[in-house]
C-alpha cells in the first residue's frame, strides 16, 4: 500500500488536481495566447509576489509560501519548469533561437538537468540517514521545509536510476511543430513510452522519498497528467506536456501550499507508519522546523520526534518502487544500446525506435 487514504476529501483532491492540470495545460499548449499568459505573464507576477512577500508584505513570515514553501528546491523546480515551457514554445512557434538547430539540445539539456538536481536530492537524503545511523538502513531528518524525511538505500538506487534515464532520452535533435492549425506541440517522437514508464516510476519514487507529505499529487496527479495526454490525444509531446503541468502545480504549490498538506486534503504515504485517521502533515511541521533551525535535523533527536508522534517507519514501499525503478532504466537502456547497434547509429542524434508505434504516431503529427 503506498497510500493511507482516510476520506473522500483526498480522493477529490487528487481528482480536481488531476483535471485542472489537464486543462489548464490544454490551455497553455493550444493557442500562442495561452502560452504567453500562463507561462510568461502568471510567473512574472508571482515572482513579483514572491519578493513583496520576502520583504514582509502579504503577511511575511506567516505568509503560506514564506512559511512551507521557503526552500530553494521548490523555486528552482518552478523557474526550471518555466524556462523549460518558454523553449518549448520557442522551438515549436521558432521564436528567435528556438529556430536553429543547435537549439534542438535544449529539451534534453533542461530535463537532464532537472533529473539531476533530484538524483542530487535523493543523495543528500541517503547522506542525511548515514549521518544519523552509520548505515543506509534507514533514518529519519528533519528538512528546512519542515517535512521529516526516511532516507536510506532506496535514495541511492533511486538515484541510479535517474543518472540512467537521463541517457535513456533519444533522438535528441529530432524535434518538430505539430502540423495542426495552431501549431500547438513541439513533438519529440523518440522519446516513447519506454521512456515515458521508466521516467515516471524514477520520478514518483523521487518524490515518494524526498516529497512524501506532498507525492500524493505532485507524484501521483502531476505525473499521470501528461501521461495520460500523450497516451490518448497527444502523442509524441510528452515532454511538453511534462513541462507545462510540472511549472503549472508548482506555481499552484508555492501560493496555496496548505491545499497539500491540511488535514482535509493531505495524504501521509505508508513509510509514516502508525499515522492516525486525520494525522496531517501539518502536524509535524513545527516540530520539523525546530529540529533544522537548531541544527539538529540530522541527528537521532528526529527519530526520537517521530517515536513521540508514535510514528514508526514502514519503508518498504520504499525499496519496493526504487527497485522497479532501477530495472525499468536498466531495460530501456539495455534495449536503446541494442537497437542503436543493430542500426549502427548513434541514438542521441538518430531515432531509435523508428518503426514501433509510439513513433509513427508521433511523426504522423509533425508539420
Amino acid at each position: 500500500m503506498l497510500f493511507q487514504i482516510n476520506s473522500m476529501w483526498q480522493i477529490l483532491g487528487w481528482v480536481l488536481v488531476f483535471a485542472g492540470l489537464i486543462v489548464m495545460n490544454e490551455i497553455g499548449r493550444r493557442t500562442k495566447e495561452g502560452g504567453i499568459i500562463c507561462f510568461v505573464i502568471i510567473p512574472t507576477l508571482l515572482t513579483v509576489y514572491f519578493i513583496l512577500a520576502h520583504v514582509g508584505l502579504f503577511g511575511g513570515p506567516e505568509n503560506p509560501t514564506v512559511a512551507y514553501m521557503d526552500g530553494w528546491f521548490h523555486y528552482f523546480k518552478l523557474y526550471a519548469a518555466d524556462i523549460g515551457c518558454v523553449g518549448f514554445m520557442m522551438i515549436k512557434y521558432k521564436w528567435g533561437i528556438g529556430k536553429e538547430k543547435w537549439f534542438a539540445w535544449f529539451p534534453w539539456a533542461i530535463v537532464a538537468a532537472n533529473i539531476l538536481i533530484a538524483v542530487v536530492s535523493d543523495m543528500e537524503s541517503a547522506i542525511a540517514a548515514f549521518k544519523v545511523t552509520g548505515d543506509f538502513a534507514g533514518a529519519w531528518w528533519a528538512s528546512n521545509e519542515g517535512v521529516f524525511i526516511y532516507g536510506g538505500w532506496w535514495n541511492i538506487i533511486n538515484a541510479i536510476a535517474g543518472v540512467i534515464n537521463i541517457f535513456c532520452m533519444t533522438g535528441v535533435v529530432n524535434l518538430f511543430t505539430s502540423k495542426d492549425k495552431n501549431k500547438s506541440d513541439m513533438l519529440w517522437p523518440d522519446m516513447t513510452i519506454w521512456f515515458i514508464v521508466a521516467y515516471d516510476l524514477w520520478n514518483f519514487e523521487y518524490t515518494y522519498n524526498n516529497l512524501p507529505t506532498h507525492t500524493w499529487y505532485c507524484g501521483f496527479a502531476l505525473l499521470l497528467a501528461p501521461t495520460f495526454a500523450n497516451a490518448l490525444w497527444n502523442k509524441g509531446a510528452w515532454i511538453q506536456n511534462r513541462a507545462n503541468t510540472l511549472a503549472l502545480w508548482c506555481m499552484f504549490a508555492q501560493v496555496v501550499p496548505t491545499f497539500q498538506i491540511s488535514k482535509t486534503f493531505s495524504v501521509l504515504p505508508s513509510v509514516y507508519g502508525g499515522a492516525t485517521k486525520g494525522f496531517a502533515a501539518i502536524d509535524m511541521y513545527d516540530k520539523a522546523i525546530e529540529l533544522y533551525s537548531s541544527g539538529q535535523g540530522k541527528t537521532i533527536l528526529a527519530n526520537q520526534a517521530m517515536e513521540a508522534f508514535g510514528i514508526t517507519a514502514n519503508p518498504t514501499a520504499q525499496g519496493v518502487v526504487a527497485m522497479l525503478a532501477v530495472f525499468a532504466n536498466v531495460v530501456c537502456i539495455s534495449v536503446i544500446i541494442k537497437r542503436s547497434i543493430a542500426m549502427k547509429k548513434n541514438p542521441y542524434s538518430n531515432d531509435v525506435w523508428k518503426g514501433t508505434r509510439d513513433y509513427e504516431e508521433a511523426m504522423s503529427r509533425a508539420e
